[in-house]
């Protein structure tokens, strides 16, 4: 069973992986606005570069699963 402060580190956990992703893909998606705009072809480029920080989320998600079910 999670302690209170287990459950309050699990939680700072995912929102941080959530906050970074939105804060890095804000600035991934107007630069890739502009990249498109000028040139239609790099659409693939973009989409990787703005998939990229999806990784940040998944890993808070995954740390805050590991805190509450008592792994580390």
């Amino acid at each position: 069973m999670a302690t209170d402060f287990q459950t309050l580190a699990a939680g700072i956990a995912i929102a941080g992986g959530l906050i970074g992703t939105g804060m890095a893909q804000s600035g991934i998606g107007a630069a890739g606005m502009g990249i498109i705009a000028e040139k239609p072809e790099k659409f693939g480029q973009v989409l990787f570069f703005f998939v990229i920080p999806e990784t940040l989320w998944i890993i808070g998600f995954v740390l805050g699963i590991i805190l509450l079910l008592n792994i580390l």
